[in-house]
């Protein structure tokens, strides 16, 4: 039998530790979106006991979740006004060499993360950067990743620039009395996005492995990542009575690689090459994007399966586009099947780009992930109204231009007014941002359609949903706990080396966590640890802060990183060549800034 006096923690510390434990494992796993598993653990924490039913959804009405939601409608109203991309469009240039080509991207996208949500600025900055790539006829692999730890790098460097800063701010007002300010995370912020910016444009690019994005540098023209395809084969189709075998070589002529070929009675055995492909035969192809469209034409191939749903199209402007899944998307998680996409919307999925593996099924009933590149069909209008609505993003550019600047400058300066007006004390800043929002509405730059459909509300799920399992892990003690064990194991060292170790596990937590979770988790544990060897918890929050947005080891340590996989053509282990020497970068030049504006 267990001696429970023994255990070193309680049965109450064991209970809120065993939910972080399996979220934890859950997130890291991956089979399950974010948001899901963090709603069931908290109805897990308020079924055994761990939180208390009175403060089951007091996460919901939390600072830290209106403050988000808030800013995501915000950076939508900035983006939309055309501000943000005249700006970012009129810094670009294929002329120019890589390094000072990242150096400018990474700067626009390290400022644009800083006053608005670093996914947006990152969606924003996509288009434009593999739009410069193309017409330098060099891979965006080379860019891409860059950008991305920049957008991120960015978001240091303001209270809104990212989640975790929020949730740091309000922690500390729960534990000190007064949350951090809009700029108190400036001084520490600045330098490490400055020198980690430096680091990505003049070093850290050349770290990226030869073999992203099946990328030839050296070559005359830029080849897009492949794609698989779903084809029909009509009645005018060379391939009806062609044999299998005979199909391939065809197919290999154009570039494009025959996987499979489904037949009424199933697919065909690749191995029985003597098999004719028939009329309404369904041919899963790989091929590049601009590969794909020429051998469609030239073979009387057809995207669509019904004769009538071709009729319907017969003579339109009909659009080939590229975009990408990002997090919180519409279609994320779902197929094109269970979006109707013809019915609802009158344009195909033709195909679905995903880096690292083939698709074995069929592309319509294929799930769509983030960082998965979509190849879509149909009129021009209803592609971007499409693109638009899902809020996916189109890799291409799409040739915006301001049209009113009175809205852009006004969306600018409106936003401007509330920063400064919270930045003086004169109003709470989630006050400040609900004002922003309701004029954004009043003033039409943000329409009324639009307002909620800007939410990412996963990570809003997410965040309320995470706030009463942190304030259990305090309430219970077992933060104390941990904290203890941490000072225990480094038993005389002095209290920089303390805060340099807190700082590289949250790095390493947040590379497999989402930042948020990591946040949440990290805080009242920094604050403990500080207590504990007498020293001020403010150094100890602020690392907190910048270690768990700097994750650059994986692609799911970000959402940023995960947006650039698929248009990028990175595999998994890609990132960390890179990410590594820039987390070192950012411990190094983090710490001795961190003591120098908040001293122990």
């Amino acid at each position: 039998m267990i001696d429970m006096a023994n255990l070193p923690f309680t049965l109450d510390q064991m209970k809120v530790l065993g939910i972080l434990l399996g979220v934890l494992v859950l997130l890291v796993w991956g089979r399950w979106r974010y948001d899901l598993v963090a709603f069931a653990a908290l109805v897990a924490a308020v079924i055994i006991g761990a939180v208390p039913k009175s403060d089951a959804f007091a996460g919901f009405g939390h600072p830290a979740t209106m403050i988000i939601a808030l800013v995501l409608i915000v950076s939508h109203g900035l983006s939309s006004s055309g501000a943000v991309d005249f700006i970012a469009r009129h810094l670009t240039s294929a002329g120019r060499s890589v390094p000072i080509h990242i150096a400018v991207m990474s700067s626009v996208g390290g400022l644009l993360s800083g006053i608005m949500n670093n996914v947006g600025a990152l969606a924003l900055l996509m288009p434009v950067d593999i739009s410069a790539a193309r017409k330098a006829k060099r891979s965006p692999a080379w860019t891409l990743m860059p950008l991305s730890f920049a957008t991120i790098l960015g978001g240091l460097v303001t209270l809104i620039g990212t989640p975790p800063n929020i949730i740091i701010s309000t922690y500390r007002e729960k534990e000190l009395g007064e949350p951090f300010g809009m700029f108190d995370f400036t001084p520490v912020g600045i330098v490490c996005a400055a020198v980690g910016i430096a680091f990505v444009a003049l070093i850290g690019w050349r770290l990226i492995p030869s073999s992203a994005g099946r990328a030839d540098t050296g070559g005359d023209t830029f080849k897009l990542n492949d794609y698989i395809a779903e084809l029909t084969v009509g009645e005018a189709s060379d391939f009806a009575g062609m044999q299998l075998v005979d199909a391939e070589k065809a197919a290999d002529k154009s570039e494009v690689k025959i996987l499979n070929v489904i037949q009424e009675h199933g697919y065909i055995n690749k191995r029985a090459g003597w098999t004719r492909i028939v009329e309404g035969d369904i041919l899963i192809v790989e091929a590049a994007a601009e590969h794909l469209d020429d051998f469609v034409a030239e073979h009387k191939l057809g995207y669509v399966d019904k004769d009538h749903q071709r009729e319907k199209l017969q003579g339109a402007d009909l659009d080939l586009v590229e975009a990408v899944v990002r997090p919180g998307s519409r279609v994320e998680g779902r197929s094109s099947n269970s979006l109707s996409l013809f019915d609802n919307h009158g344009i195909w999925l033709v195909g679905i780009q995903r880096e690292g593996r083939n698709l074995q099924k069929r592309v319509r009933r294929e799930s769509m992930a983030v960082g998965d590149v979509l190849l879509l069909l149909g009129p021009k209008e209803r592609t971007r109204s499409f693109i638009e609505d899902m809020g996916i993003v189109p890799l291409a550019e799409r040739g915006l231009e301001v049209k009113n600047t009175n809205k852009a400058l006004l969306a600018a300066a409106l936003f401007a007014a509330a920063i400064a007006a919270s930045s003086f004390g004169f109003l709470y800043l989630p006050i400040a941002l609900a004002l922003v929002c309701v004029l954004y509405t009043l003033f039409g730059i943000v329409p009324l359609k639009e307002l909620y459909e800007t939410i990412e509300w996963p990570v809003v799920v997410l965040i309320a949903s995470l706030i009463p399992i942190g304030a259990a892990l305090e309430s219970s003690g077992a933060s104390k706990v941990l904290a203890q064990s941490i000072v225990d194991v480094s038993q005389g060292l002095p209290p920089w080396a303390v805060l340099t170790i807190i700082m590289a596990l949250t790095m390493t937590l947040s590379d497999v966590l989402n930042n948020t979770a990591t946040a949440l988790v990290a805080a009242p544990i920094s604050v403990e640890v500080a207590r504990s060897l007498g020293v001020s918890p403010d150094p100890f929050l602020m690392a907190v802060a910048v270690a768990a947005s700097c994750a650059f080891l994986t692609p799911i340590g970000h959402k940023n990183n995960t947006l650039i996989m698929g248009p990028g053509g990175y595999r998994f282990g890609d990132y960390w060549r890179m990410g590594l020497p820039l987390e070192i970068i950012v411990v190094a030049v983090g710490v001795p800034m961190i003591l120098l504006v908040w001293p122990l």
